[in-house]
């Protein structure tokens, strides 16, 4: 069985968790503009310390499996976090926060059980367990993205720069998929469990549900 067919296996399984985050309410309030300073400050700060973990944890896993097309991908993919962790500052700072700001922030577990899930793949999982989960995750993480970017322009007023860290996910990395698929079908053909790639998968949208859901206790707060 190739990567392809194991991700269109999961594609399914992971409907109801996809849906539940499209719908999700703290994207409908964004929508609205009714996600409060203090929120978005919060979702700004949880970012930060996300973003820093899974740079660390990519570089991680090109450590372990430095040979192509394996650490091509991971070295990619932490150097897509270093990219992103820019663009934060710029949000942070269109909301009038400062990196020294970021870094005070105190995280939820909830927001932060992504980044551990991570971390625990950095120094557990397969090749097929880490590119087969983000080939399944980033799809509804990129479209949460592009509409909090949409949200953000309209209700909000901000600016492209503002915004800039929510267009580079929203944004499809062209050759993301291919390195991806690439990597998972390597591991796959030597030996990595598809068992345990779906599982990975699985776990990772589920801890993604969870940061969302934690971010949006902080609208009634």
């Amino acid at each position: 069985m190739s990567a392809a067919d194991v991700l269109a296996e999961l594609h399914g399984e992971l409907t109801g968790v996809e849906g539940a985050i499209r719908r999700h309410r703290f994207l409908d309030a964004a929508d609205e503009g009714s996600v409060p300073e203090h929120a978005l400050a919060a979702f700004a700060g949880e970012q930060y310390a996300i973003l820093r973990s899974d740079r660390r944890s990519f570089a991680q896993l090109a450590s372990r499996f430095p040979s192509p097309p394996a650490g091509d991908l991971f070295l990619h993919m932490a150097g897509g976090e270093g990219e992103a962790l820019s663009r934060l500052l710029d949000f942070a700072a269109a909301l009038g926060l400062d990196e020294a700001t970021l870094a005070a922030h105190e995280p939820e577990a909830g927001c932060q059980a992504y980044p551990a899930f991570v971390s625990w793949l950095a120094l557990n999982g397969s090749r097929a367990d880490v590119a087969i989960a983000f080939l399944a995750n980033l799809a509804a993480w990129g479209e949460s993205c592009g509409r909090l970017a949409a949200a953000l322009r309209g209700a909000y007023g901000l600016d492209d720069r503002a915004v800039g860290f929510f267009d580079f996910f929203a944004t499809a990395d062209p050759g993301f998929e291919r390195l991806a698929l690439a990597v998972a079908d390597s591991g796959l053909a030597e030996g990595d469990s598809r068992v345990g790639a779906r599982r990975a998968a699985r776990l990772l949208q589920a801890y993604e549900l969870l940061y969302w859901d934690t971010c949006g206790g902080q609208l009634q707060r």
